[in-house]
């Protein structure tokens, strides 16, 4: 097995890959300025997709098959029907340009090409909203070629039912959720960091991820910061564009803001805490961090939408993952809990690496134009 990469970030042989790495990538996505014009240029991504798939073909004839885990859903068209190509699609990047499917701090439904001129100019005139629905189609489209061409793993079947609005129905591809590395999680299990280890009545509840606002800890602390209690402490733990502006406004006595930590110290404090909450008020495609709880044997709070509510079927116990219409009842469930031993503890879930990576290999071998629909496991 070996690796390709743009070549901006060191492959570090320490993390345990096998196999070489080829630093070919190394199209360019800035320097469009699209932002500044105002418009999605129709041409971008063509170029871009194109330059990937060339590189890609420079090493495909050694290789029994190419998995493509990148942002890039239309380089698949580029790439001959004869050569076994699997892409995975991990985000809501197959029909939004902006990857995310969210627009004015709420989830984005539209499906016409010209509401996407919105996302690029606060006030797009006639000429920028016809280049960008130009630019949404002429991507879209050759998406639907690409996948039509080749196999499709989705993280999510959120994420394969969200492109038929689009793309219209069809055998998109098939569904394998993500997974997580239980050595770190199980090792994290065994090392818990407690905050305030001296009060066994403290419920101490966790909240990790980028601090911007698809991932809604903001919303999450204004609905929580003026209805904690003295027996209640939120810790965050995450970096992003709001840092600063919420470490002003909610920093004190019951909410710490522990900012970046390396994965290992990261998994500690969430073994070390009570409860888990995943305030994501965009569409998650499979959030790693609801493994994870689950995996601690820890409660996991979330709110219903996205990919999330596939995930209770890694639960270790009945109701571990709850999940709430909206941030008031989910904000109401977490003042509603108290600390408990854990029912589970740490548990090996049945879904692992081990077992997706057979599931992918299976995929893999199969002929290049046949992956009917299915969700695993």
């Amino acid at each position: 097995m070996d690796f390709m990469g743009n070549g901006r970030h060191a492959y570090d042989p320490i993390i345990g890959l096998p196999g070489r790495f080829f630093s070919e990538l190394r199209w360019r996505f800035g320097g469009w300025k699209e932002t500044g014009l105002g418009f999605y240029n129709p041409l971008r991504r063509l170029v871009i997709a194109r330059a990937l798939a060339r590189a890609i073909l420079t090493r495909a004839g050694n290789y029994d098959v190419i998995h493509y885990h990148g942002h890039a859903p239309d380089v698949a068209a580029f790439i001959p029907s004869t050569i076994n190509f699997v892409q995975s699609r991990h985000d809501q990047g197959a029909d939004c340009l902006s990857h995310t499917r969210f627009r004015n701090g709420a989830i984005c439904n539209e499906t016409s090409p010209r509401a996407c001129a919105g996302c690029i100019s606060d006030n797009p005139n006639f000429i920028q909203t016809a280049l960008s629905a130009m630019a949404v189609r002429h991507y879209r489209a050759r998406v639907v070629e690409a996948f039509r061409r080749h196999k499709t793993i989705f993280v999510s079947d959120m994420l394969r039912r969200n492109l038929t609005r689009t793309a219209g129905p069809g055998d998109w591809g098939v569904v394998v959720h993500n997974f997580i590395d239980l050595g770190a999680v199980e090792s994290a299990a065994n090392n818990p960091f407690r905050l305030l280890p001296g009060d066994p009545e403290l419920l101490v509840v966790a909240v990790a991820g980028k601090l911007y606002p698809p991932k809604g800890v903001d919303k999450f602390l204004e609905e929580i910061a003026p209805r904690l209690d003295k027996a209640t402490r939120v810790v965050i733990l995450g970096d992003g564009p709001q840092e600063s502006a919420l470490r002003s406004r909610f920093t004190g006595a019951q909410i710490t803001f522990m900012g970046w930590r390396e994965r290992g110290k990261a998994l500690e404090l969430l073994a070390g805490a009570d409860l888990i909450v995943v305030p994501s008020v965009c569409e998650e495609s499979c959030a790693t961090t609801i493994f994870e709880g689950l995996t601690l044997g820890k409660l996991v709070f979330a709110l219903d939408r996205g990919g999330t509510p596939e995930l209770g079927q890694y639960a270790m116990f009945p109701g571990q993952l709850q999940v709430f219409p909206d941030m008031a009842s989910l904000t109401a469930g977490v003042l509603a809990s108290r600390p408990y031993p854990n029912q589970s503890g740490y548990s090996p879930s049945k879904w692992n690496a081990d077992v997706a990576a057979s599931r992918i290999v299976d995929i893999y071998r199969m002929p290049c134009k046949k992956l009917g629909t299915g969700t695993t496991p």
